[in-house]
């Protein structure tokens, strides 16, 4: 399968959506290069994937997969991400270095 194919997408979201109790996402346009598809699970965890092919292949993706999209960023949605150690270090960081 080529990299980033519609199947090895659909493939990679549906994975992460049963490894985590299922999972939403939202899909945010990139420009020329794609969309960006957040996914989080139910359990919290979140990743990311991205769609050179754009908005309309990340939606069929999510949808064969069988992932909700949700239009925009619900409080609901936020909350219930879980972010990692590994990503809180990485923002302190960040931060630390202005």
């Amino acid at each position: 399968m080529a990299e980033g194919s519609d199947t090895t997408l659909t493939a990679e979201i549906k994975s992460f959506a049963a490894g985590h109790g299922g999972a939403k996402a939202v899909i945010e346009y990139v420009g020329k290069r794609g969309a960006r598809i957040v996914l989080v699970g139910q359990d919290g965890e979140w990743t990311d994937q991205f769609a050179p092919q754009g908005t309309d292949a990340a939606r069929k993706a999510c949808a064969t997969a069988g992932v909700e999209v949700e239009n925009e960023w619900e409080r609901e949605l936020m909350e219930q991400m879980r972010p990692s150690n590994d990503l809180w270090r990485s923002m302190s960081r960040r931060t630390m270095a202005r």
